[in-house]
This record gives C-alpha cells, structure tokens and sequence, in this order.
C-alpha cells in the first residue's frame, strides 16, 4: 500500500504549478492551493475540510470559494443528508479554461466599453470649448480614433467568447483524446 504521505507529495508538484499558473491569471496563491487541493479531492467538501486540507482560515477559505465559483472553477454541491455547504472543482479543465477567461473577458470588454464611452464624451465637450486650441483639438480627434481602434478589438473579443462559449473554438483547435496525449 502507498503510503497516504507520499500520494500527497506526489500531488503537491502538480498544486504548486496551478497555483503558480493561477497567479500568473491574478489569482492569488491561496486560491491556486485551495483549488489544487479540492481538484484531487474525490468527494464534495465542506469548508472545514477545506481548512483541515489547506491550513487556510475560514474566513479566507470562503471568500475563496466564493471567488472560484466566481469563476466557474469550483461549483456547489448538494447531498441528501448534508447540511452544510459542499464544493467540488471543476475537473474538466478544457471546460474551466474556456469558463475562466470569457468571464475575465466579459469583464473587460464591460469595464472598458464604459470607460471607452465615458472617455469619448469628454472629448467631444472638450471640442465644443471656445477656447480649445487647434492643438489640442487635434490631440482630441487622435484620441477619439484611438478609442473607435480600441471598440473594435472589444467587438473582436467579444466574438471570440461567443466563439468559445458556442463551442465553435472546438472546430479550429479541436480538444485532443486521451488516447492521443498519453505516454
């Protein structure tokens, strides 16, 4: 029998890595643990077993939770008989990555569409002040076609979710089979 010990150590390369990549994405190294740590669990977990596995506070425990399911990485989880809250990670991780970044891109395209909006009806007031120099309008019209360059790449970004929320991503860069990526 494998000594539970040397399975955990085995899994903990692979947890320092997600957690590495995940910091890489802005997540914090906690969320890239808890989420390593819940991706090898087999069944649902409560936050206690969460912080039992992870040494991590309660409190930190769920405002993790909350920002991975945030994130579609970790999903709640009903049992008959339980009463607390359960969580398990995502395990497809083809689907974790197409979930992750349309939410992060929904979220850009939102936040700077507003601020693309925002910025352009500044100029164009500006342009309307009488003392508005022929410099600074033309700095004014250079911004004003840099922002219309800029809602074309968010339009672009936003057929590339609905590309990948489709599926239709699957057709130009299809996901591999098992049988095709093992040793």
């Amino acid at each position: 029998m494998v000594l539970p010990t040397k399975i955990e150590e085995a899994r903990r390369v692979y947890i320092e890595s997600l957690t590495e990549t995940m910091a890489m994405y802005g997540l914090s190294p906690s969320m890239g643990r808890l989420y390593g740590t819940m991706f090898f669990h087999e069944d649902p977990m409560t936050l206690d077993e969460m912080m039992d596995l992870t040494g991590m506070s309660k409190t930190s425990m769920s405002t993790g939770v909350r920002a991975l399911s945030s994130l579609k990485l970790v999903h709640k989880k009903w049992l008959k008989g339980v009463r607390k809250d359960l969580y398990e990670a995502e395990h497809d991780q083809v689907r974790s990555f197409v979930e992750f970044f349309c939410v992060m891109w929904d979220k850009e395209i939102e936040l700077n569409a507003r601020a693309i909006s925002r910025t352009e009806d500044d100029l164009r007031k500006l342009l309307d002040e009488a003392d508005i120099t022929p410099e600074e309008t033309t700095m004014i019209y250079n911004d004003l076609e840099r922002l219309t360059k800029a809602k074309l790449y968010y339009a672009w970004l936003k057929e590339l979710v609905k590309t990948f929320e489709s599926g239709k991503i699957f057709e130009h860069v299809p996901v591999p089979k098992q049988e095709q990526v093992e040793d």
